[in-house]
This record gives structure tokens, sequence and C-alpha cells, in this order.
């Protein structure tokens, strides 16, 4: 077995502190950058449409334990960006939230507030209560942690005015939604009563103002924003999970011809392009040392 040393294995033994922990799981992103960031959302584009599409059986079809895992896979950026920051703050804030994301979700599931009438056509993993995901929070949080750092790099100094940061992650929060929800309603992982605007109705994105703006308050009175601003300057890979979102939702509402949110897509990579986040030497991954070795 190689050592840590060598960059060929991850060493299993306890990191002895914070600091030696997060130094080891930035490199194990680092080094799997392109496989977590590309080819785990290409992939999972592609067994989801096949799983749509009636070209897989059962019980690969769906199988939600694949979707949890790698949906987990795609985060580890994002976890490994603000490990280093959860303090205990930050600790509450997450356990807060968790709580309001599955107490929001069930009143959803069951009364049809605040997002619209509708109902899971698919397990995504567990479910709690057997009516909503036991790993929501892995779903919720990077939808709005994402949209939160995205705003502090476009925005730069001004991103210091609360109202505009604030009004801005919210305005992010839901262009996010407007390529997700589409793309899910596409392959079946829920269906509203109502269909407008590809198979969503209006009511959910008025929802979406509502849960974004509690969850985008929480986010920010919760974290650190000037550590936050450190991470993304010092963790070039801390937005890579945005990109897993454009790769695997952009392709999927491609797929079925949904061309306003294969837009906003564009537009969120077009953002990050913008912030120069993804532009690194591929020879420096392992998936690169394994091609080009």
């Amino acid at each position: 077995m190689g050592s840590e040393s060598d960059g060929t294995s991850m060493d299993l033994a306890v990191p002895e502190s914070r600091r030696a922990a997060t130094a080891r799981l930035d490199r194990f992103v680092t080094e799997n950058r392109f496989t977590i960031a590309v080819v785990f959302p290409l992939v999972g584009a592609v067994t989801l449409l096949a799983s749509a599409e009636g070209l897989l059986p059962d019980p690969l079809a769906f199988n939600p334990y694949f979707v949890l895992f790698g949906t987990l896979v795609m985060r580890l950026p994002l976890v490994a960006g603000v490990f280093p920051l959860v303090d205990r703050r930050a600790g509450l804030a997450l356990i807060a939230l968790a709580a309001y994301s599955y107490g929001i979700e069930l009143l959803g599931v069951r009364t049809g507030w605040p997002y619209g009438e509708f109902a899971y056509g698919v397990d995504l993993g567990p479910m709690l209560f057997g009516e909503v995901p036991l790993g929501l929070p892995a779903f919720f949080f990077p939808l709005v942690l994402n949209a939160y750092l995205l705003v502090l790099l476009l925005l730069g100094r001004r991103a210091e005015s609360t109202p505009l940061r604030l009004l801005a992650t919210l305005a992010t929060v839901v262009l996010v939604d407007l390529v997700l929800d589409p793309g899910a309603v596409a392959i079946g992982f829920w269906a509203y009563q109502d269909a407008q605007f590809y198979g969503v109705p209006w009511t959910n994105y008025a929802g979406w103002l509502l849960s974004g703006s509690v969850a985008v308050l929480v986010f920010d009175r919760g974290f650190d924003r000037a550590g936050l601003r450190r991470r993304l300057d010092s963790c070039e890979f801390m937005l890579d999970d945005l990109v897993s979102f454009v790769l695997l939702w952009g392709g999927v509402n491609l797929f079925y011809a949904n061309w306003v949110p294969v837009g906003l897509a564009a537009l969120l990579g077009a953002g990050l392009l913008w912030t120069d986040r993804f532009d690194f030497d591929l020879s420096e991954t392992r998936f690169g040392s394994a091609v080009w070795r």
C-alpha cells in the first residue's frame, strides 16, 4: 500500500487535529477533482436518463442508494471547503436548517404548501416517515450555500452590502431551482398537480422565495463571511459541486429539450467561468495521471 506522502492512497489513520483532517480532505478532493466534478455528474445524468427511459432493469433503475451515494460524492468539494469553518455557531445553524428542511418538506408533501401539490415519484435514498428523503439536507444545503459562495465571488467587495448580498443570493437560489425542478420532473423524481413551467407550477418558486430566504439568512448569520472569503481564495475546488450541478441537470434538461432551463444552466456555467474556478492542470489529478501515464 502506498504512503500518504506518495499520493497513491489515502492514509486511513485518524487525523490528530482539524488542520490535519482538512489537509487530508483537501488533498483527496484535489487528486480526484475531475472524477468528482465531471465524471460523476455525467455518469449520473446517463444513469438517471436510462432509468427514466426504462433502459435499466430493477434494482438498478433509480436505485435510491446509488442516487444518494452519487450525490454525497459530488458534495465532497463543498464539504471539504466548509469543513474547517464549522464552529459551534455554524454547527447550530446547520442543525437548525436540517430540522427546517425536514419540516417544510413534510408540510409541502402533506398540505401542498408552500410549493404546490406534489408527490415523489421515486425514493431518493431512505425516506423519513416514508414521505421525504432522509438525505434531504444533502440535497437542500448545497443549493443555498453554492449560490451564496458564487455571489460572494461575483460581487467581490459589493457583497459587503447586506441587502445586495442576500437578495443576489436568493435570486441565485431561485435560478438554481429553475434548472433543477424541470429536470427532476422530466425524469420522474417528483410530480406536481399543476404544470406551468416545464411541469412545475409557479407556486413552487414562490415557495422557494420563502424557504430560500430563511436558509440564506441562517447561512449568512451562521458562517463567518470573512472566513468563507479566505477559504474561497485558498480552496480552488470549493464551487466544484456547482460545476457538477450544471453538468448533471443541464444535461438532463438538454435531453428533454427544456430549453429555458438549459439556458439558465448555461448562465450558471458562465458565472463559474467568470470566477475562473475550474481552470486546473488535469495531469495533476489521479484521473489525468491514469490517462497520460
